[in-house]
């Protein structure tokens, strides 16, 4: 264990305390009221909505004076009907949501997300699973060599399914003048993982090359996390620097295999909701300081299992695994303001370590293989975090909350034993008795296999879905691609009214559930892409693009996947151009 301090002026220290303080000081106070440690089965609600009267996301108060966030009550929740769930779309009064697609570049092999540095050069950056990211220059042209070429350093990947890969990458808000860029990628197992286990993923910092804009020096790697898994799936994957205060966001899923059970997860509770587990949780870390504020930081788990025999936890056997390593301190810093950056030690019993890592933003996660900041409006980040068996859902998260897996999935109860179909009761509170939150959005697998996250849309080609989140599915069959496009409405009066700083404020209203519809894609197959759905993006002009592939899956042998821009509904999509670009001094995106 390794302790860093440094100075903080004394401005710093009161805003940063204020604001753990708030957090802390709710969690004890629904500690008080609900009962800390409630386990899942010891339920104070019961039935799938759980004794719940909301139907519209109205407040009320249930076990005792705890809020109900799980949103269970609510008409918008998906139903479990004929041994299946459904989805309640609706239809929104006066809104089509018709578009059109015009394709942009092709003969990707897995497209996962799209992005663009605010350098001013007009590039795009399609991120690609088998480890290439391809610059896409203003005019529509791919270039013939990679920006950054990762498939060296990949774990093998399974060409028709794998979870693994070149997950996402993120420019550094100062890209135009600092050339960084960082990566997620699942890497072969280290050495320094257990035994057996499947794969180490990489967070890392890489520097553009100062003499071509247009590729990544490979050896300036910094690695800024490794991350060991013991299964394939479950990766979570995603990078996104938050417009609002400029930090780095990683998602992580909770360890992968099914129900937060299985190697490296914590008996009795799971991974996503043991706070002391990196696992099922979104980070926050600052890449431009490697201050921690005094907090001791957990750089290398090794050796540092909490032995306590707390019922809470079933440590019949050895405790868990140490699986991660940290560099915080030395190649990036804690935000003094991050819910976790210094934690009670009377919680620490319930979990399977002696510290939580600081890291730690929100909790709760199965799967959040897709994150994204509203680039408008209040900057919100929202999540698509897969489901299991029944449900898919999408979270608006902030810090310091509860996102219920593996007590719940979606506004759901869950249980391990039986997967078929909802839990029967399950707590509307997490183990130190804070509220759980559920979706804004929960599907079923009636509209297909698993959810695509994607963004707000704030471009200007389809006014009409201004604000509205922009998301699908993968598919609804994993061998033929039948992807669909979905739209979600906010509440009205969402749009108007700041979200509050964390999850300790928020109450059902702001979390209300919001109306989902189908997208109609003109010119097209109508309600279905004909393909597999692998991700979204948005460039600097805020348009949104929709990236597909044929296959589904990392298949070297095929070129199917292809970038598409939401236009229109009356546009025509033109062929991609092929030629190679000339790259002129306005395309440097880098400053020495």
């Amino acid at each position: 264990m390794i302790r860093h301090n440094y100075y903080l002026s004394s401005c710093h220290v009161r805003t940063r305390m204020t604001k753990i303080t708030i957090v802390i000081a709710s969690l004890l106070i629904l500690a008080l009221v609900a009962g800390a440690g409630a386990q899942v089965g010891s339920s104070n609600v019961s039935g799938t909505n759980e004794s719940s009267n909301q139907t519209t996301g109205n407040a009320q108060n249930v076990s005792g004076n705890v809020t109900d966030l799980t949103n269970a009550g609510s008409i918008l929740a998906a139903a479990f009907q004929d041994n299946r769930s459904r989805t309640n779309l609706t239809t929104i009064p006066s809104f089509t949501a018709d578009i059109g697609l015009e394709l942009v570049a092709q003969n990707f092999t897995s497209p996962m997300m799209v992005t663009s540095p605010n350098d001013g050069t007009g590039r795009l950056f399609v991120v690609d699973q088998i480890g290439v990211v391809w610059v896409v220059d203003a005019n529509g042209t791919t270039l013939p060599e990679p920006f950054l070429d990762l498939r060296n350093n990949l774990a093998n990947l399974s060409p028709t399914y794998d979870e693994r890969g070149l997950l996402s990458i993120a420019f550094h808000p100062d890209y135009r003048t600092n050339g960084k860029v960082y990566a997620f990628y699942s890497a072969p197992l280290r050495s320094e993982a257990p035994e057996g286990w499947n794969c180490t993923n990489h967070i890392s910092e890489f520097q553009v090359d100062p003499e071509n804009p247009n590729a990544v020096n490979i050896s300036s790697e910094k690695i800024l996390m490794y991350i060991d898994k013991p299964y394939q799936n479950h990766n979570g994957g995603q990078l996104a620097f938050s417009p609002a205060d400029g930090y780095l966001y990683v998602s992580l899923g909770d360890g992968g295999r099914a129900n937060d059970v299985g190697n490296g997860h914590t008996p009795g509770i799971g991974n996503a909701q043991d706070l002391t587990k990196i696992y099922g949780k979104i980070l926050r870390i600052d890449v431009d300081s490697t201050a921690t504020g005094g907090v001791t930081v957990q750089q290398n788990m090794t050796g540092t299992a909490n032995q306590t025999q707390n019922m809470s936890v079933n440590r019949t056997e050895t405790p868990p695994e140490p699986t991660w390593t940290t560099f915080a301190g030395s190649l990036y810093g804690i935000p003094t303001d991050n819910p976790f950056a210094e934690t009670l030690p009377e919680i620490l019993g319930t979990y399977a370590y002696t510290s939580v890592p600081p890291e730690i933003y929100a909790y709760g996660f199965r799967n959040p293989a897709y994150m994204a900041f509203d680039s408008g409006g209040n900057n919100t980040l929202f999540v698509a975090d897969a489901g299991q068996n029944l449900f898919e859902e999408v979270d608006i998260v902030l810090g310091g909350g509860n996102y219920g897996w593996n007590i719940r999935e979606g506004t759901h109860c869950f249980d391990p034993n039986a997967t078929t179909a909802p839990g029967a009761s399950c707590n509307i509170t997490g183990y130190q008795g804070e509220p759980l939150i559920g979706p804004i959005f929960e599907g079923g697998h009636d509209l297909g296999v698993v959810v695509v996250g994607g963004n707000v849309y704030r471009g200007t080609a389809v006014l009409g879905l201004q604000g509205r989140y922009i998301f699908g599915y993968w598919s609804d069959g994993r061998t033929v691609g039948n992807g669909t496009l979905l739209a979600a409405t906010p509440p009205t009066g969402w749009a108007e009214g700041a979200l509050p700083e964390t999850a300790a404020s928020l109450t059902p209203d702001e979390n209300a559930m919001w109306e989902v519809q189908m997208v109609n894609i003109t010119g097209g197959t109508n309600e279905t892409l004909g393909a597999f759905l692998r991700g979204f993006g948005e460039d600097t002009n805020q348009d949104l693009y929709v990236l597909t592939n044929d296959v589904g899956g990392p298949d070297n042998s095929t070129s199917t996947g292809k970038l598409w821009k939401i236009v229109a509904p009356t546009a025509v999509t033109p062929a991609p151009t092929t030629a190679t670009p000339t790259v002129t001094g306005e395309q440097t995106g880098y400053a020495a």
